[in-house]
């Protein structure tokens, strides 16, 4: 089969996405009179637990962490990626534990075998010492794709991709929108004017990011950075919640 350019690849991503977007059925409302924020990782590099987690938990909030259980433990020139204990560790202190696909590729990659590589990871994270299976899933790359929202839709309450924007309104739930939280540092910090946003409009504003680093990749943010955001979104009057539970205080239940 002949490969497709990288360019190309992302071109038909950012394809599915609008056409999900645009043509998906927004089949919940985010009816909220107290604003929403949730933080999530996605990868979880190492940092994520030692940094990230530590300083939600200094806040008194828990964040939902998007775990790709063939990325764990490895170590790259910029980062080390969570390992099976960690993951068992972030459950245990009261975190989130998500889906992030087994093999994290593009899930339009995957045509059929896709579920598959979805129970691998939810056998993964089973014996790493995860007691429940993710109920929420991220796509890799934020790049979603319409065939695949079937298979998504059995396993999981909520996917997130990317967007740039606020949940307001009727939104579709296995295409939600997040923000993220990314170099250069005074980018990332002038964030806090979405939580701003959302104090004074309510929804549910999800953050994402990677690595919580002195020395962050570009996908990632210092621990000042993430601190002064997450402190922001406390003293403001905003629930900073997991995902699991913004879909329990929407009233979501089982959105299957």
């Amino acid at each position: 089969m002949k490969q497709t350019s990288p360019s190309l690849g992302q071109f038909i991503d950012r394809l599915g996405n609008r056409l999900i977007w645009r043509l998906a059925s927004r089949s919940r409302t985010v009816e909220t009179k107290v604003p929403l924020v949730s933080f999530t990782f996605d990868d979880v590099p190492d940092t994520a637990l030692t940094n990230g987690a530590a300083i939600l938990e200094k806040h008194g909030v828990r964040g939902t962490f998007y775990i790709a259980g063939g990325l764990a433990g490895q170590v790259e020139p910029d980062r080390t990626l969570i390992s099976p204990s960690g993951c068992q560790e972030l459950e245990m202190r009261g975190h989130e534990i998500g889906c992030h696909t087994f093999a994290h590729r593009s899930v339009r990659s995957y045509g059929g075998t896709l579920s598959r590589d979805l129970e691998r990871n939810r056998q993964f994270l089973e014996k790493a010492g995860v007691s429940r299976a993710p109920k929420n899933f991220a796509f890799p790359y934020n790049a979603a794709w319409p065939l695949a929202r079937k298979t998504l839709k059995a396993r999981y309450a909520t996917c997130r991709g990317a967007g740039e924007a606020i949940n307001r309104g009727h939104v579709d739930p296995w295409m939600l929108k997040s923000v993220e939280i990314r170099q250069p540092e005074k980018h990332a910090r002038e964030l806090s004017r979405w939580i701003d946003d959302v104090v004074a409009d309510s929804g549910w504003l999800i953050f994402f990011t990677h690595d919580i680093a002195d020395r962050p990749t570009p996908y990632g943010c210092t621990p000042d950075t993430f601190d002064h955001l997450v402190g922001h979104a406390v003293r403001t009057g905003c629930q900073v919640v997991t995902v699991a539970e913004a879909v329990g205080r929407l009233g979501w239940g089982d959105v299957r």
